[in-house]
């Protein structure tokens, strides 16, 4: 088996990023690749930002937020890792993983999915009815992604929509109800929809040959590398119109603050850092040579959702202090 690039890919190579020891907690961090967690958990709390245009979030609200989140991908990573369990002992770059290596048993994963899963559950009902009675079908999608490769080429974007809830939820746990006007929320949810989506192909170029020897469907093992990128500047040129379309919505309510034009400036600075990043991401990672991948894919993605909730923080807390109130 080699790399797309021709490059051997050494057996039983751990991919990643992962923490040192032996403890259960240590294996179930690495597990679902804890820090990952870092790529969407931002866009929660940009949704929680705006939300604050109608109604300021307690410290409470938050932290119940931080649960549902967090549980919520644990629960889908996890049952991710035990259902492509077969798959991956098949792989040699995901040989290593906690399953196949025996680090884990599938009753230890299936316990704790269970958990986190029941845990993202309460912490739904400890925000409000609507998050309540949402959470089953946000969890049984982001459960279900783990067949799409199964049967989709298009799972990448299945995975997107399920990072894309990750906004509206934090939204919805504040307020209880749907943006106004309606269009933006669901604008920034495709935002997260189409930068997950674009990602996840670029890191599914250096398991295309993979993939297509196992029947497994994924875009770069139906069009090939080179188109599969292509895609993925497509999806995140689309990311960074609908980040632009968000502010030109005005969710945090500037325009109507003569004085909050530092905080009108800084939600265009993060639309603009995030096109940058994206750009310097692309210029990663060439058909030719995939080994800068997890640079592109660990480093950028975690600094894109960083700064752009940065920005948002920054905006939200400038538009408190020149007098937007919430409504």
């Amino acid at each position: 088996m080699t790399a797309p690039t021709g490059a051997p890919m050494p057996p039983g190579a751990r991919d990643g990023q992962v923490f040192e020891g032996t403890s259960l907690l240590v294996r179930l961090a690495n597990f679902v690749k804890l820090p990952h967690t870092v790529f969407a958990l931002p866009f929660a709390l940009v949704g929680v930002c705006f939300a604050s245009a109608v109604r300021l979030p307690s410290l409470r609200d938050i932290g119940w937020v931080l649960v549902a989140f967090t549980a919520a991908r644990f629960a889908g990573m996890g049952f991710n890792r035990i259902v492509d369990r077969d798959v991956d002992a098949r792989n040699p770059r995901t040989a290593m993983r906690e399953i196949p290596r025996g680090a884990l048993t599938v009753t230890q994963a299936t316990a704790a999915v269970a958990v986190m899963s029941g845990l993202f559950i309460v912490a739904a009902w400890q925000l409000n009815p609507l998050c309540l009675a949402l959470s089953p079908i946000a969890l049984a999608w982001v459960l279900g992604y783990s067949y799409t490769k199964r049967f989709t080429r298009f799972s990448h974007l299945w995975l997107g929509l399920g990072l894309g809830i990750a906004p509206v939820g934090g939204y919805l746990a504040i307020t209880g109800a749907w943006s106004t006007p309606a269009w933006w929320l669901a604008a920034l949810s495709l935002a997260v929809m189409t930068w997950t989506g674009g990602f996840d192909i670029l890191y599914a170029l250096q398991d295309a040959e993979f993939d297509r020897a196992n029947g497994l469907h994924s875009l770069p093992s139906a069009i090939g590398v080179p188109n599969a990128i292509l895609v993925a500047r497509v999806l995140h040129t689309l990311t960074v119109v609908c980040l632009a379309a968000v502010v030109v919505a005005d969710p945090l309510g500037l325009a109507a603050a003569p004085d909050a034009t530092f905080a009108r400036a800084l939600l265009w600075l993060g639309v603009a850092l995030a096109a940058a990043l994206l750009l310097w991401e692309h210029r990663l990672v060439r058909a030719d040579d995939l080994t800068k991948l997890d640079a592109a894919f660990f480093t950028m993605n975690g600094i894109i959702s960083m700064v752009f909730f940065t920005c948002v923080l920054g905006a939200t807390l400038l538009g408190r202090g020149v007098g937007v109130t919430a409504g």
